[in-house]
């Protein structure tokens, strides 16, 4: 460092800790705290997390307490600032047992320590071996990571050619992982002295780089091989392994979102970097861009310039692999609120797990869950009777069952009381404790105390404030949060953004924090994940086994709501009494046409009804099981199965309530192909799965359930229009048409020609061609309201995936 003529310079020092040296240059500022982004960091409960900074000025070193909660201490004093020079003792915490720091001159030979050039985080434990050489080559500055400092483990090559990779305990390399599959992979030796990693069909995936691996591929020195929450990298004749054990790291770096073809952004150039172990909350007013921002760090909704490091690694480009290790908790609650806490976690397990997991184990891990967040005397309440905090434990217990290192919630103490918003704050104060780091988008000031860090969001997407939460009032120059909000929406014109840049805590936080260096020519590439879109996530169960879970949670769901219980007994049952009244004991030529409307309309709501509210109300959930791996055609099918089941059920019900006993007077007594009662059950039962069909439609359609009644009434009066007992419908142009895609079209149709309607009650709108008495039009009717059924069913898969994550739609 070069100094001006006649300036004193500072001494160059070197400050020893328990956990080894870190040499001290002038003119350079060293953070002492918790934060594993200080230049000197203490992993002790009683240290803050940013503590203490220490300086050079002129001729001398200060330390400088930073309005730590357990004070600073130097030779044996309680210090605000201090001056500080060779021999002097700091303890940090406590005078008597507190971390204890020393400074020593920079030529001292005690200097002189393997960890003194060691990078500012906490180092692996003393077990952990020195690593080989060589490093894996997709990782920016492996030594400022958590899980590429340093190998967890380096395991020579053993001679055989093929390694075999898995959770199995005859494993050549046992990976205790429930997110990796018994028969994982194979790491092979190849004849020219290359190696290739094959996977074994794994459930969730092998990754080389960040990519998938479909069948295998070849290996050179500094790949990463993914595989669960472990890397391995090959090393000569070694095989380095990095276990991400939760402490990682995130550097945001430049991300920018517009929309509307530029013309609005939404994020501008938000940059800062999160430390392990960290809570960060994100708050701003409304428009800010915060709901952007979650969707560009989780990678479901990609900025489109800009980079997210996870952990020194580039989640947009290796995020086939990387996504798998965040947790997303949503606003709205994620579970199945009819079911008990243990059921509804038992259901996840058993989607998100690999499908050779045995079931013994993913109880152990549902028990370990509950046991984390403290649901253990609410295991076996249902969740629909648990207080808002509670419920929100519940959400985060299902995200923490495969073990995310990243946990991103949004505006997780919407509605709560202040007491139940401060518990649920302090609940992830916990979980960034236990080694996670933890991003919290709210609205609530109220507990921003317990936070690590705050980010603020001004208008326009940009960086108004990024530092400790205590002081952010004061960089404002506001007493009170709503002042500052105020502010926010009143002075528009203010350049938040530029305000910040220009201030110290910016130089501190965010240029001065930064470990990874910033990656040039990535903005742009970012948003389109690399040059190509990733591929689905893994399903960690097959299309069969994920079927087979949804069909028994959706049966247990609808079982334990007992007000849908009491409509489907009583529906049909009402509906098959009104058309048994109107038909009397024989259908006459003035209680034929009424008593078939009646089933007609009876199929439609029956089979409306049950499923017009089914997938709005489970949008949030689906969204987000989606994001992790669920099949969306097994999704849809177990609402097919489930639903259709019932509502055949309760057509047969309704048919014969209405017409058992009844003389149908059909030609003969006969139908066209089988018994008349039979014919018009069958007719009535495809007619209500249809209808079902179309009830799945329109719940696919809507954004809000408060409009799916109404539309049912407006289903349920077309239906009545188009079926053709009311109106002429043939030859009639345009309405003949639209009736085509009436199901009381064709139901009434099958219906009138097993009974031969147009003889029983004479006249024009009777002498319809779809009421003959034949075969091939009886056919027909039954055909078109499978193929109706069948193009429901396409048009609902269609607009499950609008509403799927965009990256899902890619």
């Amino acid at each position: 460092m070069v100094q001006r003529p006649g300036v004193p310079t500072a001494p160059e020092l070197v400050l020893q800790t328990d956990l080894g040296s870190t040499p001290m240059s002038p003119g350079r500022t060293y953070h002492v705290g918790r934060d594993p982004l200080c230049e000197i960091c203490l992993d002790d409960a009683r240290v803050s997390w940013h503590h203490a900074v220490l300086r050079s000025e002129g001729d001398h070193w200060t330390v400088e307490d930073e309005g730590s909660t357990n004070g600073t201490y130097a030779d044996g004093h309680r210090v605000q600032e201090w001056s500080v020079g060779v021999g002097s003792e700091l303890r940090f915490g406590s005078l008597d047992d507190g971390p204890r720091a020393v400074l020593v001159p920079a030529g001292d030979p005690a200097a002189a320590s393997p960890a003194a050039s060691a990078p500012p985080y906490a180092p692996a434990p003393p077990s952990a071996p020195a690593p080989p050489s060589g490093r894996p080559s997709r990782v920016s500055n492996p030594a400022a990571t958590g899980t590429f400092r340093q190998p967890t483990s380096v395991r020579p090559l053993p001679a055989r050619t093929v390694v075999r990779i898995g959770r199995a305990p005859d494993s050549d390399l046992v990976i205790d992982d429930l997110t990796v599959s018994r028969r994982h992979a194979e790491l092979r030796a190849l004849a020219d002295g290359t190696y290739e990693i094959a996977d074994l069909g794994s459930h969730n995936g092998t990754y080389l780089n960040g990519s998938r691996v479909e069948r295998s591929a070849f290996l050179i020195e500094g790949d990463i091989v993914g595989i669960g929450h472990s890397a391995f990298c090959l090393v000569g004749d070694q095989l380095q392994e990095y276990v991400d054990t939760g402490e990682v790291s995130l550097d945001v770096q430049g991300l920018t979102v517009a929309v509307d073809r530029g013309r609005k952004t939404l994020l501008d150039q938000v940059s800062f970097p999160v430390g392990a172990k960290c809570l960060l909350a994100v708050v701003g007013p409304s428009g800010a861009g915060k709901s952007t921002l979650l969707g560009a760090l989780t990678g479901l909704r990609p900025a489109d310039q800009g980079t997210v490091l996870y952990d020194g690694r580039d989640l947009y480009r290796d995020y086939a692999e990387l996504r798998s290790r965040i947790g997303l908790v949503p606003q709205d609650d994620i579970l199945h609120a009819q079911l008990t806490v243990r059921r509804a976690l038992t259901y996840a397990a058993e989607l998100r797990f690999p499908q050779d997991t045995a079931k013994a184990e993913r109880r152990a891990r549902v028990d370990e869950v509950i046991g984390e967040l403290g649901l253990q005397q609410r295991a076996d309440q249902p969740i629909h009777s648990l207080s808002g905090g509670q419920r929100k434990r519940v959400s985060v217990a299902l995200e923490l069952l495969t073990k995310p290192s990243l946990l991103f919630l949004d505006e997780p103490t919407s509605g709560l009381d202040p007491g139940m918003d401060r518990s649920v704050m302090h609940m992830l104060r916990g979980l960034a404790d236990d080694g996670r780091t933890v991003i919290v988008v709210t609205h609530s000031v109220l507990s921003l105390d317990v936070c690590d860090l705050l980010l603020v969001l001004a208008p326009g997407g940009r960086i108004a404030y990024f530092g400790p939460p205590q002081d952010a009032l004061g960089f404002f120059g506001f007493e009170e949060w709503p002042e500052a909000f105020e502010a926010f929406e009143d002075q528009r014109d203010r350049d938040w953004a530029g305000q910040y840049r220009a201030s110290p805590v910016h130089r501190r936080h965010i240029d001065v924090a930064a470990r990874q260096p910033r990656l040039a020519g990535v903005a742009g590439e970012a948003g389109r994940l690399g040059s190509t879109a990733p591929l689905p996530p893994p399903k960690a169960q097959s299309w069969g086994s994920q079927l087979s879970s949804l069909v028994r949670r959706y049966a247990a769901v609808l079982s334990a709501d007992r007000t849908f219980i009491v409509i489907m007994i009583a529906l049909p049952f009402m509906m098959g009494a009104m058309a048994r009244a109107l038909a009397g004991s024989t259908l006459t030529a003035e209680t034929a046409l009424n008593a078939l409307l009646i089933l007609c309309i009876g199929g439609v709501l029956t089979g409306a009804a049950n499923a017009v509210r089914e997938l709005i109300k489970e949008r949030v959930i689906y969204q987000r099981e989606r994001a992790v791996g669920l099949s969306r055609s097994a999704y849809l099918m177990s609402k097919v199965v489930v639903l259709g089941t019932i509502t055949v059920a309760q057509a047969a019900a309704l048919t014969l309530v209405a017409l058992a006993g009844v003389k149908l007077n059909a030609p003969d007594g006969k139908g066209i192909f089988m018994p008349p009662l039979i014919e018009i059950t069958l007719a009535v039962a495809l007619l209500s799965f249809c209808a079902m069909m179309l009830g799945l439609l329109i719940s696919a359609v809507v954004r809000k359930e408060e409009v799916t009644m109404p539309l049912l009434v407006l289903l349920a009066i077309v239906q009545v229009v188009f079926c053709g007992t009311l109106l002429k419908i043939t030859g009639v142009p345009v309405i003949e048409q639209l009736a085509w895609f009436a199901p009381a079209r064709w139901a009434m149709g099958a219906m009138a020609g097993t009974i031969d309607l147009g003889a029983i009650v004479p006249g024009k709108v009777t002498q319809d061609p779809l009421f003959a008495h034949e075969k091939g039009v009886w056919l027909l009717c039954m055909a078109c309201l499978v193929a109706l059924s069948l193009l429901f069913g396409v048009l609902v898969s269609r607009l499950l995936r609008r509403h799927e994550p965009a990256i899902m739609r890619k």
